[in-house]
């Protein structure tokens, strides 16, 4: 199925000129059906986010992503970093916290 997938990795290629990129579909992680597409982790590393603030950043990547927002995306994970920034953190984006809102681990427990 791979069609948000696609798109969102295309657009932030195409926008951001990113030195890394990083889409992951989390939405097996939640309480949605089989192979969907709602949930994603991105990391972005980019001179694009230099000298503005992180919520202009996060404003800049939902307009890029509008559409698939609209068809059905659900939840965006935003790690968007300066080459700087992404040097600082050693490489490595933050790890996404359980579901909290009755993610399949909730599902198991009843």
């Amino acid at each position: 199925m791979e069609r948000h997938y696609k798109a969102i990795e295309s657009k932030l290629y195409d926008e951001c000129s990113p030195s890394f990129l990083e889409v992951v579909n989390e939405s097996h992680q939640h309480s949605v059906p089989e192979n969907s597409e709602t949930h994603f982790k991105i990391t972005v590393v980019s001179d694009v986010f230099k000298g503005l603030s992180a919520v202009k950043r996060h404003q800049l990547v939902y307009v890029l992503l509008r559409e698939e927002l609209d068809a059905g995306v659900h939840a965006l994970a935003l790690h968007l970093y300066t080459p700087e920034q992404w040097s600082e953190r050693n490489m490595n984006s933050p790890v996404s916290p359980p579901c909290a809102g009755g993610g399949k681990a909730s599902e198991t427990m009843e």
